[in-house]
């Protein structure tokens, strides 16, 4: 058993709700953690999510920086959610944040108070960038609270919790594209038609300029390599 799991199933509800209104009355309750982080890459998608995360990690900390990753859901303790500048946040530490977390009054889900966790967890640890994957969509979800992210991810896009997302891969698409917002770039994958045209006209909405995978940059494995366009610009790049 996860101590840190049961605590949080014990303590909060175990729907999904999604909601923004909980989670901005707990993150203001905490003192808006989630403007004090450091520059966030938002990802959201259907396929791929966990890798896209994990990818960039491996690049940022290849580069020399500290990096922060949230993500979910965990395979055996509650802790691998959440990297603090490389490390996984120990349970003393996580403890104690979920102290101030129930200290605030109000309701919240298992994931916003996770999230809210983490959050506060990266505003008070230092780094240089800061990962995080949604949970579910994109527009209602508890990490869409970060108003100023350096950069959102939208990978390919399916049909993925249609309860709550809808019935097809254009509205889920349209929930997806919720992370994006003004003035901060965004990759896009590559996406059936449908999603694609949901995505470009969120981003026309909120202003937000796109990257799309197969018309502005490509990639591609040749000759025991990786092949990366960009633009006009070709590079070769051994693996």
């Amino acid at each position: 058993m996860d101590p840190i799991s049961d605590r949080l199933r014990a303590r909060h509800p175990q729907r999904i709700d999604l909601s923004l209104a909980r989670m901005r009355a707990l993150c203001a309750g905490l003192g808006d953690p989630q403007e004090r982080l450091p520059p966030v890459v938002h990802v959201a998608g259907t396929n791929g999510k966990g890798s896209t995360v994990a990818f960039l990690r491996a690049m940022a900390e290849a580069a020399g920086l500290k990096v922060h990753v949230y993500t979910s859901p965990h395979l055996v303790r509650f802790n691998e959610r959440i990297r603090l500048a490389g490390e996984l946040i120990g349970d003393d530490a996580l403890n104690a944040i979920l102290d101030r977390i129930e200290a605030v009054p109000g309701e919240a889900t298992v994931f916003e108070s996770a999230t809210a966790a983490a959050f506060l967890a990266m505003a008070e640890t230092p780094a240089d960038l800061a990962l995080i994957e949604v949970g579910l969509g994109g527009r209602l979800d508890a990490t869409n609270v970060v108003a100023r992210p350096l950069l959102g991810v939208i990978t390919p896009v399916d049909i993925d919790h249609a309860e709550f997302l809808g019935p097809d891969v254009a509205t889920i698409a349209a929930e997806k594209a919720g992370i994006l917002k003004a003035g901060a770039m965004a990759v896009i994958a590559r996406q059936a038609e449908a999603a694609l045209a949901m995505i470009e006209a969120q981003a026309t909405r909120v202003g937000s300029p796109l990257t799309i995978v197969g018309r502005d940059a490509d990639a591609w494995a040749e000759r025991g390599g990786l092949v990366v366009q960009a633009g006009d610009r070709l590079l070769d790049l051994p693996v």
